[in-house]
């Protein structure tokens, strides 16, 4: 206690209980000072005649004793590392940490050193920067709120019984601190934008302004002048009529509200040593949490129950809902590619093929699948898949000359066979029921016929092919070709079995044949 001086307070206060004749001993008790200390300001206080007359100033007691009594500063124990300071100056320059320096010393000297004794003397060659200040920003009701993520640990999936990451999703109003939270199994764009649904629901409406942390969900690129909006959040800002606000990049004193005052409160209070449970009843509790303890809390800064607050103040100056809800829906840039399709979360979805090659914004709600141009016009709208892997194709998208066969089926051939007539569907029936060989595109060629020679003509060629027992395509189309069909049938001399190769017999009848060889003409 010899080299510390006492404050000027207590030495005005040690010259009063002096002045009354309190001793030593009384002095050091109530002054928790030791008896020697007050035994030399007793000394020095009879030197400086302050034990008579008017008591000095506070001022003038500092004054005094900065002359009379300077105060030593204690011996300053020597760094066990300070015979390394130029290379730990040298490793800090080039942003080694302090267990980096510790071992690079270690094995460089091959001596012992104490990381504490690094940390102390990096400490002292750094000196703490003086705290940066800043001004509280007070906004009014209904102009703003902070949303933001964060871990919540693991929680139990219903669907699979299994333990699963979760998030916790925090939207909290700026002026009252009432809050919205749900827990969420990720942090994808159709996640963020259904929890400010629910979040606007439960408040009953929308503030001005969001200012949201530059998660991806949210913002494509941060920035402190031209932030770039994920097109899916501006678009639901749109539908509710709120302005975004991004958090500055590496600011993070600017979203203290939500981040201590909502996701931090969130985990330290609700979440805070409960064991894993379904996340459908935690959100459930969490709704409890939200207005029987967070909301009824008295709040640190405002010093008001944030439920109060809101219901009395901020409430009535929230937006209005929109008359529906936002249907969430992702944006997202794809291709156009060859086989007239684009792909999206493992579904693909048909484009006119006019567009392969190139660019078009896809918007896929709940719902529906919308592919747009970059021009923003609607090409078309499908249904949206369900499962993996799922196609789901319009017709006037391909290609005309690759729609038959594209549509191609046995159910399809059937019922262009029936409409021809009964001669087409028994002679198509065959073909599809030919086996080991698919016949299917056979059957495909010879109904493309009708086109080419009209319906009426291939229904009897079909007749004609199967009375001589020929259903091949080559023999069918002959008969078209030189005008067989227009002949009269009659009975083979040896009919034989049906045949679906490559046969011609029977095309002509045997009288035919030898009108040919004699030289007779048709």
């Amino acid at each position: 206690m010899a080299n510390r001086r006492i404050a000027s307070m207590d030495v005005i206060e040690l010259l009063r209980m002096l002045r009354a004749g309190e001793s030593d001993r009384l002095i050091a008790q109530r002054l928790h000072h030791n008896r020697r200390t007050v035994g030399k300001y007793r000394t020095w206080a009879q030197e400086h005649d302050l034990l008579t007359g008017p008591l000095p100033t506070s001022r003038e007691i500092h004054q005094l004793l900065t002359t009379s009594m300077p105060s030593t500063p204690p011996p300053q124990q020597i760094s066990s590392v300070a015979c390394y300071a130029a290379e730990i100056a040298d490793y800090r320059a080039r942003g080694m940490e302090v267990a980096a320096i510790q071992t690079r010393l270690q094995e460089v000297h091959q001596h012992p050193v104490s990381y504490s004794a690094v940390w102390r003397f990096v400490q002292h060659l750094e000196p703490e920067k003086p705290p940066e200040s800043f001004v509280r920003v007070e906004v009014k009701p209904g102009s703003e709120a902070q949303v933001d993520f964060g871990y919540a640990g693991l929680t139990i999936d219903p669907t699979t019984g299994k333990l699963r990451k979760t998030w916790v999703f925090v939207l909290l109003l700026s002026f009252s601190r009432h809050q919205y939270a749900e827990l969420v199994f990720d942090q994808r764009v159709e996640t963020w934008l259904l929890c400010h649904r629910h979040a606007f629901e439960y408040f009953g409406g929308v503030p001005a302004r969001i200012t949201p942390d530059n998660l991806k969900a949210a913002i494509l690129t941060a920035s402190f002048t031209d932030p770039v909006v994920q097109r899916s959040y501006r678009e639901c800002a749109e539908h509710y009529g709120f302005l975004i606000d991004p958090n500055p990049p590496r600011s993070p004193h600017l979203k203290g509200k939500v981040e201590q005052g909502g996701v931090h409160y969130v985990k330290r209070n609700f979440l805070a040593g409960r064991t894993p449970q379904p996340i459908t009843a935690l959100n459930q509790a969490l709704r409890v949490w939200l207005a029987q303890i967070a909301g009824q809390r008295l709040h640190g800064t405002t010093r008001q129950r944030p439920l109060e607050r809101f219901r009395a103040i901020e409430a009535p100056t929230l937006g209005p809902l929109p008359p529906t809800p936002y249907d969430s829906a992702v944006w997202k840039q794809v291709t156009v590619y060859r086989d007239c399709y684009v792909t999206f979360e493992q579904a693909y979805y048909s484009a006119p093929y006019r567009l392969v090659g190139q660019h078009l914004w896809l918007r896929a709600g709940a719902r529906t699948v919308e592919l747009y141009t970059s021009a923003h016009e609607l090409v078309f709208t499908h249904d949206r898949a369900t499962e993996p892997g799922e196609r789901k194709m319009h017709p006037d998208h391909m290609p005309p000359e690759k729609l038959p066969g594209l549509m191609l089926t046995r159910e399809t051939c059937r019922r262009q066979a029936e409409a021809i007539g009964p001669a087409t569907t028994v002679l198509v029936q065959e073909l599809l029921d030919y086996r080991p060989v698919d016949r299917l595109r056979v059957a495909g060629r010879v109904l493309a016929l009708a086109h080419t020679y009209a319906p009426a003509r291939l229904e009897r060629a079909c007749a004609r092919a199967q009375h001589y027992g020929q259903s091949d395509y080559p023999t069918i189309k002959r008969i078209l070709q030189e005008g067989l069909d227009q002949q009269s049938l009659s009975t083979p001399t040896t009919p034989g079995p049906r045949s679906t190769g490559r046969s011609y017999a029977f095309v002509r009848q045997a009288g035919e044949f030898m009108t040919s060889l004699v030289g007779g003409g048709r």
